[in-house]
């Protein structure tokens, strides 16, 4: 009787992880939760399928050591030196926090993550609008200078024809004297 219990507890707990998996797939599908949150819960349902697989190899007594897999299940699963980094502590800030809770709070950075990004793109037009008018003052400073530099030019061939004008009056006047 305790093995028909456990067979039919074992068969229950594989029907629960794939309800798990079914509903973690689901839930990221349609952006219930984040990438990073599904990747998380993934593992541990990874983990939760794993120690099903053990307690079903422990109850078919296979594998080596069936004594140190019983005694690691009832040890919380600790592996040899092997740490997963999404069983990590939960934060203070989530510890206690219902599923509601923790989507409001999702919710909650993310809109004020989006108010940084406004004030970011606001930043950043502004600084488009000032590079577009210091573009038009450089173009409009471009054309005075070119504007300059014809006059000079225009003002150095008078000058050099003046000079030499001059020139030509000085030769005759000293040649006629």
């Amino acid at each position: 009787q305790l093995n028909v219990v456990i067979r039919s507890s074992l068969q229950n707990l594989r029907e629960k992880i794939d309800q798990l998996k079914d509903l973690l797939l689901r839930a990221v599908s349609t952006h219930q939760i984040t990438q990073l949150e599904g990747d998380r819960r993934q593992n541990l349902v990874d983990e939760l399928l794993t120690r099903q697989k053990q307690l079903q190899a422990s109850y078919k007594n296979e594998g080596p050591e069936p004594d140190v897999i019983r005694s690691n299940l009832m040890a919380g699963g600790v592996k040899r030196g092997v740490t997963n980094p999404w069983l990590l502590e939960e934060s203070e800030e989530t510890r206690g926090l219902g599923f509601d809770d923790l989507r409001q709070q999702q919710r909650r950075i993310i809109e004020e993550q989006d108010a940084g990004l406004d004030a970011l793109s606001s930043i950043i037009s502004r600084q488009k609008q000032m590079g577009q008018e210091i573009g038009n003052e450089l173009d409009e400073q471009n054309e005075i200078i070119d504007d300059l530099t014809n006059l000079v030019e225009n003002t150095d061939d008078k000058l050099r024809n003046q000079t030499r004008h001059v020139k030509m009056v000085d030769q005759k006047s000293t040649s006629c004297g």
